[in-house]
């Protein structure tokens, strides 16, 4: 098949904030040494015109960008120090900080805030809206940004040297074939390739595993967060009142707990996190937070208002152990994509900002020493670790870890390790984690059987009012992918889920996926019969009914998929693998 190419010099994958910074730290850091040079004021010679390419799988920068968000304008205002000036779009200063532990029925003030949650002279924002902004800035310095291009594949050379990326096809009908608006992907050649997909890119999850880039890290472990927008009908909660919750809903086992800030126009941010590394396999992370919002302060917040928008994203959690090496030939990772997240903080905007500052650095340095090797891209993580970063997450190294223990000992070991420097239990330099999803236990460890596998919610009703399923919440984060396409959630053994997975999980996936993409339906025994060369039924596949005695098969609502990445991260026998759909395809965080 052939394949138009280009030539650029730098090619970001992703629009987020830190590949974002990064174009543009880059395209400053020419533009003033070439106009140094020239001017005679520095020797050297000029890099000329350097090509800045940034792929979006979004429809436009910033789509697919969701976070809470307060965010530390450190880095920020460290980019762009005029920041404010040129008109970012902030909601609103901290001006109120509270912390609440909730039991089932009440709402307890904490007498002092956690230092780590101290917000004052921060900033609310919307990552939609922040995102987009830059992206305004960067294509004002000369950056070329092209959004419905998702990086599909990574280009190496016969050594293993990254080379560039190949985005997607487009036109491909479900059963993968060409359709009359088929369009091959792109093949971009690229001196340095930087991955800032977010947490758990697929690109980036590749890389790391054919580099064996985690060798000696800790395994990275995740969150969910789920969010909504809401319109209250009065000033109840101003502008600027940021408040985090701990508790209700959650059992002590499980890593969780809620957020609300005030935006402005009377529009309030809610939403929970649950760690992906819970126990209890009936754990869905989205009635949870619908759970939330019944606790009755939470519940009197939001009455007589209208939901409106919806979201959930992965965070990566695992702290400054489980960042993998972020260099090898040819390519860096950079924000999300290596775990630059301060989970004691729940702030990960400034260091992401921040992680592609430095990575533009690094790229300045190996254009001028025309050496794009993993020897001169070393140096990305060296300034990593001799800027602000590496003491902000190396103090809270070992919080997560801390909660494999339950909540009580994790709020213990947190405080042991504020005061010791990040020791866990105020002793250990490091501390050691799981992978989330080997946590889960089976359906036998806590005796559910039969009819308990639906029953953990049982008495908790979706209204509509307050409380909504995953169908109504995805209908409000803008959800669209064009159906007829190939799935891009691959199940590599579909008998598992009928078989194995249904016996010893209870099939988890349709719990932990936000979404309602992953739903078990009753078909007839031969209806799991396929060629091998035959896409499964599971991907887009039609499903043949012979009358026998029905069976429970997967099937694939992808086209709910708002592009979270639980699945990828939680299946138990990690069978699921995440890939990019066709460009522009997934939700639109509008405002999120």
């Amino acid at each position: 098949m052939e394949r138009e190419s280009l030539e650029m010099d730098v090619v970001f994958v992703g629009a987020g904030p830190a590949n974002l910074s990064g174009a543009l730290r880059l395209s400053q850091l020419i533009a003033e040494h070439n106009d140094a040079v020239e001017s005679g004021r520095k020797e050297g010679k000029s890099l000329g015109e350097i090509q800045i390419a940034v792929i979006e799988k979004g429809s436009y920068v910033g789509a697919h960008t969701l976070s809470g968000a307060v965010m530390d304008p450190k880095g920020l205002a460290e980019l762009i120090p005029d920041f404010k000036e040129k008109g970012a779009p902030l909601e609103s200063k901290v001006k109120e900080d509270h912390f609440l532990y909730l039991t089932s029925k009440r709402a307890i003030k904490s007498p002092i805030n956690p230092p780590p949650l101290n917000n004052h002279g921060y900033y609310i924002v919307s990552l939609n809206r922040l995102t987009a902004w830059l992206g305004e800035q960067c294509e004002a310095a000369g950056v070329n940004i092209f959004p419905e291009f998702p990086g599909a594949e990574m280009l190496y050379d016969g050594h293993d040297r990254v080379v560039g990326v190949r985005t997607g096809d487009k036109g491909i009908d479900k059963e993968g074939k060409q359709k009359a608006n088929y369009e091959p992907g792109v093949d971009l050649f690229a001196k340095v390739t930087v991955l800032g997909e977010g947490v758990r890119g697929s690109l980036t999850k590749k890389l790391i595993q054919r580099l064996g880039l985690d060798e000696g890290r800790e395994p990275q472990v995740y969150s969910l967060g789920v969010k909504e927008l809401w319109e209250l009908p009065d000033d109840r909660y101003p502008a600027g009142r940021v408040t985090h919750t701990l508790g209700f809903p959650s059992d002590q086992w499980t890593y969780g707990g809620g957020w609300i800030y005030g935006m402005q126009n009377r529009v309030l941010n809610i939403g929970y996190v649950t760690g992906l590394d819970y126990r209890d396999p009936l754990i869905d992370p989205h009635a949870e937070f619908q759970k939330y919002k019944s606790h009755p302060f939470i519940a009197k917040l939001l009455e007589g208002g209208k939901m409106i928008r919806y979201g959930a994203k992965a965070i990566a959690a695992g702290g400054w152990h489980a960042m993998p090496q972020m260099f090898a030939d040819g390519v860096l990772i950079v924000g999300d994509s290596a775990g630059f997240l301060n989970a004691a903080r729940l702030k990960g905007i400034h260091s992401a900002i921040k992680s592609g500052m430095l990575a533009a650095e690094t790229i300045f340095e190996a254009l001028v020493a025309e050496d794009y090797s993993a020897q001169t891209l070393q140096g990305f993580e060296r300034r990593v670790k001799e800027s602000w970063i590496a003491p902000e997450l190396r103090r809270y190294r070992n919080f997560h870890a801390g909660f494999r223990h339950g909540r009580w000992l994790g709020m213990a070991n947190a405080g042991l390790q504020y005061i010791t420097g990040g020791r866990a239990w105020g002793i250990l330099d490091r501390d050691h984690q799981e992978a989330g999803h080997e946590a889960m236990q089976k359906l036998s460890t806590y005796g559910y059987h039969g009819d308990d596998v639906a029953q953990r919610y049982k008495d908790f009703k979706f209204d509509g009012e307050l409380t909504f399923n995953k169908v109504t919440d995805v209908y409000h984060a803008a959800v669209a992918h064009d159906e007829d396409q190939p799935a891009h959630l691959h199940v590599l053994d579909t008998n598992v889920c009928s078989t194995r997975c249904a016996e010893e999980y209870g099939n988890p996936c349709q719990r932990f996926c936000p979404a309602a993409v992953y739903e078990m339906v009753e078909v007839a025994q031969a209806g799991n019969l396929r060629a091998e060369s035959e896409p499964p039924a599971a991907a887009g596949g039609p499903t043949i009914s012979n009358g026998q005695s029905p069976r429970r098969q997967l099937q694939i609502n992808f086209s709910n998929c708002v592009h979270c990445k639980t699945c990828d991260i939680m299946d138990p026998y990690q069978i699921i693998n995440w890939v990019t759909p066709e460009g522009g395809g997934g939700p639109d965080y509008k405002g999120m």
